[in-house]
């Protein structure tokens, strides 16, 4: 008995393994569409956003998103910033690392965020249903509200 544990169980770790193999390496951000309620569509980060998204084979990620047209800081230092060049900072990027898990049968990619730009995330674990072609990844992250509405957000990244 003790011996099929052990072999289901480093099955279990092989199956892991090659699932997020097929992720290793860097990816280039498509695009992100933020879906509301009455499935209308936006572009929270503008047409053509600039993204990384790094898999590596230890298990841990890291993300950066930015908005492709940002306005510069008029006194060109980020600690004198208005509180409008704040907000649009903040909200004009997007950023979080920490480990990941793939389950490949169910198709749910798991991030268990360590850090991230936007705290509230920091110490939680999201789990996102995903597409995986060969060059390109597509999730989908539920776990989101904006302006008090609960939305989707379908993320897609290429393969560098």
């Amino acid at each position: 008995m003790k011996k099929g544990i052990i072999l289901t169980f480093a099955f279990l770790n092989v199956t892991l393994s090659i699932a997020q193999e097929k992720l290793v390496g860097s990816w280039s951000l498509v695009s992100i569409d933020n879906i509301y309620p009455d499935s209308s569509r936006v572009h929270p980060y503008g047409e053509n956003p600039k993204g990384l998204l790094i898999f590596d084979a230890n298990g841990n990620y890291a993300i950066q998103i930015l908005k492709a047209v940002r306005s510069k800081i008029v006194s060109g230092d980020k600690n004198t910033c208005t509180a409008e060049e704040n907000a649009t900072l903040v909200q004009g990027s997007n950023s979080h690392f920490g480990k990941y898990e793939m389950d490949e049968e169910h198709k749910i990619m798991v991030f268990k965020i360590e850090s991230a730009s936007f705290p509230n995330w920091e110490g939680t674990t999201q789990k996102r249903s995903y597409i995986r072609t060969e060059n390109e990844i597509k999730y989908v992250v539920t776990n989101t509200t904006q302006g008090g509405q609960s939305i989707i957000a379908e993320v897609v990244w290429r393969k560098l």
